[in-house]
């Protein structure tokens, strides 16, 4: 029984950065997509920082808002706004 235990540990002491590896990844891989264009954009660091400037500066938004959350024509409005200015930062 001792060792029956032991191994259980261990092994999900072994499997527990395997899951957390995981989950950084399908965080890492995270699209959304752009109806107007019909395509992908991937949604990174970067891209979290152009939207958080969108909603703060451009829509003077007061708190911030998931972009998931936002109705289907404020995430066009923010493809639209994201296409006008590629290369924001």
């Amino acid at each position: 029984m001792k060792r029956l235990l032991m191994s259980l540990a261990l092994g999900s002491s072994l499997l527990a950065p395997v899951v957390g590896i995981a989950a950084d990844r399908r965080e890492a891989e995270r699209r959304e997509y752009d109806r107007d264009r019909r395509d992908y954009h991937a949604w990174n660091e970067q891209e979290n920082r152009a939207y958080r400037h969108w909603l703060m500066e451009e829509r003077r938004e007061h708190r911030y808002r998931e972009y998931r959350r936002l109705r289907a024509e404020q995430q066009r409005e923010y493809w639209r706004w994201r296409h006008e200015h590629p290369d924001w930062r």
